[in-house]
């Protein structure tokens, strides 16, 4: 294990935001044991990361950031694709995300804020009136979406199906309203779309939550 590698990898997840830290590790749970992800803190997910990606911690930590849109720590540190064309925004755009498909290569992951964004430059709460529209697109696969990517109690999934029998936009809104009210504050946009992006969901999903962000 390089001592250097580790120590870029910590400066790395320490240069970013509380938000952004949790939602790169949103996007690495179909990589990592869930057990061990979701409570690891920066250093912890630095050993993980080196553990499980022996030579490769750097080019998959540098691939996350590019979704997040952290090209400057990309540029800072110098990580593996610095000079790739996709990294100059006038060149070409940002390669595509980890986990996405074909249908998904020509659409912008939305940007999250810096720690240095002002405050009225951060993105807003999703409203249940945005909830409800997300969940008109989500399909019968909502309880799927809720447990693999929001990390959703099954228990407390089956309750809501339970309580909505014959309804799946409703059995979805309230998948989601479970969701906003874990995450209270963080519950914007860009997290929801970091959280679904990896999933096989409409394309307009994604759509969606990318045209809230200018709201």
């Amino acid at each position: 294990m390089s001592r250097g590698e580790r120590e870029t990898l910590l400066a790395l997840q320490r240069a970013l935001t509380e938000e952004q830290f949790q939602t790169l590790k949103y996007l690495l749970e179909e990589r990592l044991p869930l057990a061990e992800l979701r409570p690891a803190t920066r250093p912890d997910l630095c050993s993980l990361l080196l553990q499980r990606f022996p030579g490769q911690a750097l080019r998959i930590t540098a691939d996350l950031l590019r979704q997040i849109h952290r090209h400057d720590l990309i540029r800072l540190h110098q990580l593996p694709g610095t000079e790739d064309p996709g990294e100059k925004g006038e060149a070409g755009g940002p390669s595509a995300p980890l986990g996405r498909g074909k249908e998904d290569e020509g659409r912008q992951p939305v940007s999250l804020p810096t720690a240095s964004s002002p405050l009225s430059l951060r993105p807003r709460r999703l409203t249940e009136k945005d909830l409800i529209q997300i969940a008109q697109k989500l399909g019968k696969e909502w309880q799927e979406v809720g447990i693999g990517y929001l990390g959703l109690e099954r228990s407390r999934l089956d309750q809501i199906r339970e309580d909505n029998p014959r309804n799946v936009v409703m059995q979805s809104f309230e998948m989601l309203r479970e969701w906003r009210r874990r995450e209270k504050q963080e519950a914007t946009a860009p997290r929801l779309y970091a959280c679904l992006a990896p999933a096989s969901l409409d394309p307009e999903v994604l759509d969606l939550l990318q045209s809230f962000q200018g709201d």
